[in-house]
Parts: C-alpha cells; structure tokens; sequence
C-alpha cells in the first residue's frame, strides 16, 4: 500500500461579539467556521450567557485562531500617567484586580486633568481602525470589556501574537467588526439595541453589508460563503450581534491567512506595535515612533 499525502484540515476559526456583561438577552456570540483559499464557510453561530461558559470553552484543547471584539491593551500615556506596570501580563495582572468603580475612578480622574477635546488617551491602533480609545467605561464601556474579557484569555493559556506566549494551537487577536463594516457602509448604522431604532435603513444596511462580504467587497478581500438560513439570520438579528460575530471571523480569517501563506508569526499584526498597547488586526500601520519596549512575549 502507497502512503498517501494527507492534508491537514483548516484550523478552526472564531469570531467573538463580546459582552462584558452577557445575559440571556443579550449573549456572548461565537461564529464559527473554516478558510479554503479566499473563501470563509461560516459553520455554526453560538451562545453563551455568562463569562464562565465562554471561559470554560476557551480553555479546551484545541486549533483555532480566533478574533475577539474586545481591547487587548490599554494606552501606554495612560498607563504610565497612573504609575501603574508598563509590561503588558503585569499591566493586565494589576488591572484585573481593580474593581469597575476603581477603574472609572482613576480613568475619570485622568481625564479631568486634561483640556476638552483631549479627554481621553488613544492606542497607535484607534486612528487608523476607527475605534473607541480602550480607557472608555461609557458608550460603549469597552474599559470593561477589557477588563472581563482578557483575564478569560489569560486563564485558557491561549496565545496573544506579539503580546503574551501562550499555546500555539490556540490564537486569539483583538477584532473589531466597525473595521470592515465602515469600509463598506460609511456612516450608515446597521445595528441597535433598541428596538424603536431598529429601523428598515438599518435592516437594508445589514442586507448590504452582508452582501459585500459575500463578493469579497472590502479590504480583507476574503469571500463569506453562507447558507440561505444563515444569510437570513445575519440579516434578520436587528441588534448586529451574530454579524458583528461574522465580521471579527473574517478579521481571524484574514489573520490565519497570513500566518499560513506567509508564515507570519503576528498573524498580520504590525512588526512595529507597541506590545503594551495591541493592535487591532487588519488596521492599517502607520510609521511607529520609537518607544521603550519591554515585551512580555
């Protein structure tokens, strides 16, 4: 008998919507599913209400690469303007056991001391994906999203490319679904909350967008490949959850690929981040001033 050459399966990829206080209404939404060449098969959407459940699935075996709606890092102005450690696991260490009210007293005390129109301090990434600084505990509080969400990354052991080392097999990158959603829709809204905004704009908005990653229509040039009822249920979830899901599953699509075809280490993150900071995959790098860098990873 002749030994066949046996190709490997695709890695497993994740697209993560977030919530740094999920409900029954309001959960945790992981997309699921597979790159072959250009094209990403979205496989399954799922739910989880609590923060341990999605924990507990994090720490699993397993070979993914997944991209996470949620900040890996906080600002390197702010962080040394509160004296606190500027290597990033002990950054993350002595933030995670802050409370939320200790955090919105210091973040706010920060931004007292500074003149209007400069309140908040920014990450090198914010600029250039279009995101909220990562120090924000309102509209959206994704200050608290950081503070929920690293520490169930850190605890599973996984690997954050040019931040933390951590299993190979098992890769999380900061994502950010407004990246692409913007590329494509501009400044039309496709999502809310509320239902008295969930408006037939904001559904032909959805139907757009999705049409867009169908044909490869953004930066990513990655193509989604749905079926009829998963199309549906992107288009027909109002609150933008399961698609904000799908967006950061291009992002780690994107990611793996580049990895893979290019045998990229960071996963198509920037050689030149700050490693206290982060960086938003698929946002574009600008010229990196020089910095004091000491790595953790």
């Amino acid at each position: 008998m002749t030994t066949a050459a046996v190709t490997a399966a695709p890695p497993l990829l994740l697209g993560c919507d977030f919530s740094s206080s999920p409900t029954r209404r309001k959960p945790i939404v992981l997309a699921r599913g597979r790159r072959q060449g250009a094209r990403v098969q979205l496989a399954s959407l799922q739910s989880f209400e609590t923060l341990a459940g999605l924990g507990q699935w994090l720490a699993r075996p397993g070979d993914w690469v997944g991209g996470f709606d949620l900040p890996f890092g906080l600002p390197r102005e702010l962080v040394q303007a509160l004296g606190w450690p500027t290597d990033w696991l002990a950054c993350m260490q002595h933030y995670r056991q802050c409370s939320r009210a200790q955090i919105r007293e210091a973040f706010a005390a920060f931004c007292a001391a500074r003149p209007v129109g400069g309140k908040f301090a920014h990450r090198a990434t914010d600029d250039p994906a279009g995101s909220s600084p990562s120090m924000k505990w309102v509209n959206p509080p994704v200050a608290y999203m950081l503070h929920a969400g690293v520490p169930l990354l850190l605890d599973a052991g996984v690997h954050l490319p040019g931040l933390h080392a951590g299993d190979p097999r098992r890769v999380a990158l900061e994502a950010y679904p407004g990246l692409l959603a913007r590329e494509v829709l501009g400044r039309r809204s496709y999502k809310s909350d509320d239902r008295a905004k969930q408006t037939p704009e904001r559904l032909i908005a959805r139907k757009d967008l999705v049409n867009a990653l169908e044909l490869g229509q953004h930066r990513l040039g990655l193509r989604l490949a749905l079926s009829h009822a998963q199309r549906d249920a992107l288009v027909q979830d109002a609150s933008g959850d399961r698609l904000d899901a799908v967006l950061c599953l291009l992002q780690a699509a994107w990611a793996e690929q580049r990895h893979t075809e290019a045998d990229d280490p960071l996963y198509g993150l920037p050689p030149g981040l700050d490693p206290l900071e982060g960086w938003i995959v698929g946002a574009d790098a600008p010229a990196f001033p020089a910095i004091a860098r000491t790595p953790s990873a």
